[in-house]
């Protein structure tokens, strides 16, 4: 991998699972808001078919990310991998709502690309305990990294196969539900490579024989971290729900509708911001070793956010794809520094806790926005909106996270 020193085998096979899953999110949320459109579904239904699909995830996800300290995150990487697997079948076999509901609800599918489900929390736990604190936000940009270029290929793959297919008389229907079925064959790949992660990925003993963290135990398996994984939760989750305004795959039916970007086009479009996202990803431990997390985080997010804000009143499609692009090219900068900072703020036997509360805090914040997203783009002099609200909001967290938490330093930022 080139990102440390001797990098071991679950290390690499861990690079691998994020690339993998990163590549199916990607491949699947650029086709999907057309696809649930071509089945019928109302801008509303899918807007709410979306909400419940990271709903779903988030109830899931908080049951497996509190107990895998104690039953084995290996054990729990599988069954998340089970649950992808079921949703892309159950997706690809009808079109009826309610059967779509209910494989929204238990399965697990990123509208926007991102990660969502249980795995990031878990690997990253796993590798925060075998690195050193200096090493940690470097390789946390390299796994960023991974998982953006990752996302870039599958968006860009899931356009053109499904343009493809059209090209050769498929229906449009038919043509992305191929895509759907890719993401089940996909997450069965990621469940096969999960079988082969070794016992170095597991929580120290004595996180799993003393301490047994539950979805019913009051604090989720936090002690001394709680108050400022909370804190840190209420953030992460305003940012998300602006987020969730922005999904990857309204922005796409967005192009789709504002400008007649077609599914081929709409992938290169994802390709180049997923690949810009992976490169300012990379940046964010150099710069971060300079001015701080905290302030990498806030510094690189606020002029992103007003970037966001432009694209919608971009006149033509090349317009608004470069200020989309010239966005990207900044905005994931916070995501490997929010990652290494709430592993360096908590105790390293409630890092797997702590990473699943303010993960699924994430993903709460983030499936409420579909809901009025969905028929605000559906009018088009609101179309708009979603935009504005997105980018505001997310400069109200910038603001916040700086005021709150500007002190709070991690051990490597404190002076001898």
């Amino acid at each position: 991998m080139g990102v440390v020193a001797r990098p071991s085998r679950d290390v690499a096979l861990l690079f691998t699972t994020r690339s993998l899953r990163l590549f199916a999110y990607g491949f699947l949320a650029v086709v999907l808001v057309l696809y649930l459109s071509e089945a019928g579904l109302s801008e509303g239904r899918i807007g709410l078919l979306l909400s419940l699909t990271l709903l779903g995830d988030t109830v899931l996800s908080l049951w497996i990310t509190t107990r895998a300290d104690r039953i084995g995150r290996r054990r729990m990487l599988l069954l998340g991998a089970g649950m992808m697997v079921a949703a892309g079948l159950l997706f690809a076999a009808t079109t009826s709502f309610w059967v779509l509901l209910v494989a929204a609800t238990i399965g697990i599918i990123s509208p926007a690309g991102n990660e969502v489900g249980p795995f990031l929390a878990i690997e990253q736990a796993a590798l925060a305990q075998t690195l050193p604190a200096k090493e940690r936000t470097r390789v946390f940009s390299w796994y960023a990294l991974a998982g953006s270029f990752a996302t870039a290929l599958g968006s860009l793959c899931g356009g053109l196969l499904s343009q493809g297919l059209q090209g050769r008389g498929f229906s449009p229907l038919h043509a992305n539900r191929a895509v759907v079925l890719g993401y089940a064959v996909l997450g069965a790949a990621l469940l096969l490579l999960f079988t082969r992660l070794g016992p170095s990925v597991e929580a120290p003993p004595t996180g799993r024989v003393h301490h047994r963290p539950s979805f019913l135990e009051p604090g989720l398996g936090l002690r001394g971290s709680r108050k400022v994984v909370l804190r840190l939760s209420s953030l992460f989750a305003l940012d998300a729900f602006a987020g969730g305004f922005v999904v990857q795959s309204f922005v796409a039916w967005w192009f789709h509708v504002r400008f007649g970007a077609d599914e081929g086009t709409l992938g290169a479009i994802f390709f180049g911001a997923n690949v810009l996202a992976g490169i300012s990803a990379l940046s964010a431990g150099w710069l971060a070793g300079r001015i701080g997390l905290v302030n990498t985080m806030v510094f690189t997010h606020l002029p992103s956010n007003l970037l966001l804000l432009l694209v919608p009143f971009m006149p033509t499609l090349p317009l608004a794809i470069g200020v989309l692009l010239l966005r990207f090219s900044i905005s994931q900068m916070d995501v490997p520094t929010r990652q290494s900072y709430t592993m360096a703020v908590v105790a390293p036997d409630e890092r797997s806790a702590a990473a699943g509360v303010t993960g699924i805090a994430r993903t709460i914040g983030s499936s409420i926005a579909p809901l009025a997203a969905g028929p605000l783009f559906a009018v088009p002099a609101l179309a708009s909106v979603p935009f504005l609200l997105a980018g505001g909001l997310k400069i109200v967290y910038d603001l916040l996270l700086w005021r709150d938490f500007r002190r709070v330093k991690p051990e490597e930022e404190r002076g001898p």
